[in-house]
């Protein structure tokens, strides 16, 4: 083990074990440094990966804070993943994302708030006009789907799985902009899942949002384009 995993691993200790939580500021660098047996330098960079990871926080003139450790802010480095090989296993980070996003939404429908109901319904009804325009904003039709699918992740109540689907879904807008623009009526059959799933939300319907859910991403799953096929993405 490196020095530098060393630092990883006793910081990571010291927050399991309930001495560093949330919000807490680590001891002074040369006590800490002294603590885990390593030097300044090894600290230092131990520190830097910790805060890349999203654990620490290192605030200039003030010291390192322990963050809140959201479950969004830990998933940086799937997003980093889905960056560098998303082109490569769209479909292999898809069907995790199909898991994942069929069993929120069976949670959501038992506990899906009437304003998150409406807030989906206007997500929807925003996409439809969106759909209706001559040509097609597809990116804005791309937006509007990655926000319906916010909702319900968000309104299945369990925080790491939407934070997994935000890093997975969220990062993979080249192969669904390369969907609608390249394959007749995909948007228009998501835009009909979508509502299929919001009726199943809307009448609590757990086994119905479920099958609803993983037909939409089971179709998007199928579909998804070759990395020769895949588009370079127009804002890079």
């Amino acid at each position: 083990m490196s020095r530098t995993d060393e630092v990883v691993d006793g910081v990571r200790r010291m927050i399991t074990g309930g001495e560093l939580g949330p919000g807490d500021r680590l001891p002074v660098e040369k006590d800490l440094a002294e603590r885990l047996g390593v030097s300044r330098g090894s600290l230092r960079e131990g520190v830097r990966a910790l805060t890349v990871l999203g654990i620490l926080d290192t605030r200039q003139g003030d010291g390192t804070y322990v963050t809140n450790l959201d479950p969004a802010n830990l998933m940086s480095s799937l997003q980093l993943a889905v960056d560098l090989h998303g082109e490569t296993s769209a479909r292999s980070f898809h069907a995790v994302r199909r898991l994942l996003e069929t069993e929120a939404a069976g949670l959501a429908a038992r506990r899906i708030t009437p304003e998150a109901l409406d807030e989906a319904k206007a997500v929807l009804e925003r996409a439809a006009r969106t759909l209706a325009e001559d040509p097609v904003d597809h990116a804005a039709f791309i937006e509007a789907d990655t926000m319906f699918h916010r909702i319900v992740a968000d309104q299945g109540g369990n925080p790491v799985i939407s934070a997994l689907v935000e890093g997975i879904a969220g990062r993979t807008f080249r192969e669904r902009l390369w969907r609608g623009r390249h394959e007749a009526g995909a948007e228009e059959r998501t835009q009909r899942d979508h509502e299929a799933v919001w009726r199943a939300l809307s009448a609590g319907d757990a086994e119905g949002a479920r099958v609803r859910m993983a037909a939409h991403l089971l179709d998007v799953e199928e579909s998804l384009p070759s990395p020769d096929q895949v588009e370079p993405d127009p804002e890079t």
